[in-house]
């Protein structure tokens, strides 16, 4: 019985409730899609601020301007990069044919460049790329030696509104016999795109070619295959180069200024938004952040308020003051990512602080640039002095060494950067005996470092202090001859005799640079320990360099023996230069 009360309770129960929901649900459900409305349905008015009047006024939405600089989407760059490159996915392995370079083993990678036109128009820096590379140890004259091919045309200015543009240079290359869709060749650029948004279009299709470029993006760079160089101008030196000026600036380690910049401010187009900020971050004192609108031939046309007020600032700090007694150089991007103040921060030990987003920086699959260069972001400006204001005393020291010894060794010259651009596109050739990182980052540097005498650390006297290696009391000796060989009485024969008795000689390399062939290897004697003769006149030029590579001889004998040994080599190395 109960049970039946039960039943009619909970029935009754749920028919009040259906006629409530049937009565008011409707509203209750109005409610609930409008609270699940998507937020863009719904209408939500400007608020009516009661204190407008108070409020400073900003441009308003109708008078602002659209950045022609910017209106590229990404996706439309990538697809005219894809349309102009379109073998952006090529690597070594797969866009490089090695059988070329390993016909005489690493003596196989030669270097053969197109000649030239009676007509073609040749810049001074282009000019200096191909002298460094004909009078380096790689060059060959005759194409069939070739592993790497580089092209006579000048290709270093893509910019179409530029005296240095070359027109027609894609019909020209695909007329090369040995173009092969560029498989095995090197193109050189320094500038490319025009006004207004500057992309990397070259103007001509590199098929499966190296690209070494400056300013290249590191969305385009095609890792392991291409070779990042930096941005030098035409004054830059063919040959040595000034030296970095640390050594004159060494003690204390932060200058009179901690952060500067003086450079163009450009009103309009890509790296304008950039440019544009970096007044916020000047105060006078030892921030010194300097822009200028008096640029470019319309710049009047673009002026806006601050440009009078900026242009007076500009003039009163000299720009070769504020670089050699600042602690940190700021190098924005200008309408490319790189800048020649890059450079000139590195010889100046004035820390670079880079604001160029997407910037692949120049030999960067040898070099570790967080050693030498604070990376900024450019949309994060204003955090800028405080990161610099943060760095220590002992890394500040630390960061402007390394600048340095990195310009010193592979950008003080344009011989330096085409030699590092070679030798990079070298290691990865012959990648079972290449540098490691640890030869190209520290002194005396890769160009320097050959891995053809050892790719073992422990084996150079460089990296004895580095390691903690202890050096051994064996010696290599090195004998420079000039005069033919006709008899077993000549001094050099007396000399190799008496220097291979010595229990402290691991083995004898001659280098041959008399003006008579080679001899045979018969006509020398039999040596207890290993005896190397290589033609010298095909290395170097040893007229030039003779004294300076005895110098350098002796000065690693030094390590390695101890003085009674040493002295007597020196009498001997003594005793046959003044015989020749």
């Amino acid at each position: 019985m109960q049970a039946r009360k039960k039943y009619v309770l909970l029935g009754l129960c749920a028919c009040c409730w259906l006629v409530l929901f049937y009565c008011g649900g409707g509203a209750q459900l109005r409610l609930l899609r409008l609270l699940t409305r998507h937020r863009s349905e719904v209408v939500r008015p400007w608020p009516n601020w009661t204190d407008r009047a108070f409020l400073p006024r900003y441009a308003h939405l109708d008078e602002l301007q659209t950045d022609p600089g910017t209106a590229e989407s990404p996706r439309q760059r990538r697809q005219a990069w894809s349309a102009i490159y379109k073998d952006s996915h090529c690597r070594m392995e797969t866009c490089f044919d090695f059988s070329r370079c390993r016909r005489r083993g690493r003596e196989g990678f030669r270097v053969y460049i197109y000649p030239s036109e009676k007509n073609d128009r040749i810049s001074e820096s282009y000019r200096k790329i191909l002298t460094s590379i004909a009078e380096s140890r790689y060059y060959t004259s005759d194409p069939r030696e070739a592993c790497l091919f580089v092209l006579g045309i000048d290709t270093l200015d893509r910019d179409q509104l530029s005296g240095q543009f070359v027109p027609n240079v894609d019909e020209r290359i695909q007329g090369y016999p040995l173009w092969n869709d560029g498989r095995n060749h090197l193109i050189f650029n320094l500038y490319s795109g025009t006004w207004p948004n500057y992309t990397e279009d070259l103007g001509f299709d590199i098929g499966q070619a190296i690209l070494a470029k400056a300013s290249l993006n590191t969305e385009h760079f095609r890792a392991g295959f291409d070779v990042s160089i930096p941005l030098f101008s035409k004054d830059h030196p063919q040959k040595g180069g000034e030296r970095g000026w640390l050594e004159r600036n060494s003690v204390p380690p932060r200058r009179k200024y901690l952060l500067m910049f003086k450079g163009k401010r450009y009103l309009t187009g890509i790296g304008s938004d950039t440019r544009n900020a970096l007044h916020h971050i000047h105060n006078g004192k030892d921030i010194v952040s300097l822009t200028t609108c008096r640029h470019g031939k319309d710049w009047e046309k673009h002026k806006d308020a601050r440009c009078d007020h900026d242009n007076l600032e500009y003039e009163r700090f000299d720009y070769q003051e504020l670089l050699h007694n600042s602690t940190f150089c700021l190098v924005p991007r200008g309408r490319r990512l790189g800048s020649f103040r890059f450079l000139e921060s590195l010889q100046a030990a004035c820390i670079p602080v880079l604001l160029s987003n997407g910037w692949e920086l120049p030999f960067s699959d040898v070099i570790q640039w967080n050693q030498a260069v604070i990376e900024g972001d450019e949309r994060l400006l204003l955090q800028v002095p405080s990161t610099v204001r943060a760095v220590g005393n002992e890394r500040v020291l630390a960061l402007r060494q390394r600048t340095q010894m990195l310009w010193e060794a592979y950008f003080s010259s344009v011989d330096k950067i085409v030699l590092t651009t070679l030798e990079i596109i070298k290691d990865r050739v012959f990648s079972h005996v290449s540098r490691n990182k640890y030869m190209w980052n520290f002194l005396p540097g890769g160009l320097l470092v050959l891995p053809e005498y050892s790719t073992h650390l422990a084996h150079f006297p460089f990296y004895y202090l580095g390691l903690g290696v202890s050096p051994g009391q064996e010696f290599t000796a090195v004998i420079n001859a000039v005069s033919p060989l006709v008899s077993q009485s000549q001094p050099i024969m007396k000399l190799l005799q008496v220097v291979s008795k010595s229990k402290y000689c691991s083995q004898i390399i001659i280098l041959w640079n008399s003006e008579k062939p080679l001899p045979s290897r018969s006509k020398w004697p039999p040596m207890p320990v290993p005896l190397t003769v290589t033609d010298g006149r095909r290395k170097v030029r040893m007229i030039l360099i003779t004294s300076y590579f005895l110098f350098w001889v002796i000065l690693v004998f030094c390590h390695f023996l101890c003085l009674n040994a040493f002295l007597a080599l020196f009498k001997y190395v003594h005793y046959i230069c003044s015989s020749f």
